[in-house]
């Protein structure tokens, strides 16, 4: 039966395996840390911070997040990854507390629980907009007040601006390749993935919400958030040449 062209396809999108094939080369050790070092940063943490991973995976920042001292939680909606972040975690002797669930419902005992929250790595924007204002407001629910919330999001301006029909990773005679299409009435692009890989062939197709700044601090304020700092990939203010969006926004 052929994919719904309109569909995210989460289990074929995020199947273990294949991510971890094509992915794991380009998330390096020395890259994660750069990363948490920036979220460090960002969000002025602290040891004992209580601190909220969504859409954790399988815990490359949270258990990092963790070893530096954090009280850290992760929600996701992957069995697998959850479990490959639990196991990672038992062998370092980490202490995380990990969740499966919806980011569009998190859990009741989490109002007010959380001095900062983490969306990392593209994971904001893969629902309606009514739903992704849905996350934001169950965000902005758990979250202390004077909380923060950093988003990793991709710079919009940038990224439709040298956008490509295409894009194809390989590696070892294996085939990741993207198609790409941009709906200018939903905001969205949409992939469609074609993964060629041990003598087999599968597709999935996936969306994000791509947002402008001022768009996505229009949604935050909505939200409840007061205060938003935009910042590039490095740490650095924000610009149409960033290839990162990387947005602070206070309860």
């Amino acid at each position: 039966m052929p994919l719904d062209p309109e569909a995210f396809d989460v289990e074929g999108t995020f199947e273990v395996s294949d991510y971890h094939y094509f992915y794991d080369p380009l998330l390096t050790e020395e890259r994660s840390e750069q990363e948490v070092a920036l979220i460090w940063r960002l969000l002025g943490l602290q040891p004992e911070v209580p601190v909220l991973d969504l859409a954790c995976g399988y815990g490359r920042i949270a258990n990092r997040l963790a070893a530096r001292g954090c009280r850290v939680s992760g929600l996701d909606q992957s069995v697998a990854f959850l479990a490959q972040a639990r196991a990672e975690a038992g062998q370092r002797g980490l202490a995380v507390d990990y969740r499966q669930g919806d980011m569009r419902s998190l859990p009741a005992e989490w109002t007010g629980r959380f001095a900062a929250v983490l969306s990392w790595f593209t994971s904001f924007g893969y629902f309606s907009d009514e739903e992704n204002h849905q996350v934001l407001a169950e965000i902005a629910r758990v979250l202390q007040p004077g909380g923060r919330l950093l988003l990793d999001l991709q710079n919009r301006e940038r990224l439709l601006r040298e956008s490509q029909r295409t894009r194809v990773l390989e590696r070892d005679g294996a085939w990741q390749i993207d198609q790409l299409r941009y709906d200018v009435l939903s905001g969205r692009l949409h992939t469609r993935r074609v993964i060629l890989r041990d003598g087999r062939q599968r597709e999935t197709h996936f969306f994000v919400r791509l947002l402008t700044l001022p768009e996505l601090a229009d949604w935050l304020r909505q939200a409840g958030f007061s205060r938003v700092e935009a910042y590039d990939e490095a740490g650095a203010p924000f610009s149409l040449e960033s290839r990162r969006l990387l947005t602070v926004a206070t309860r």
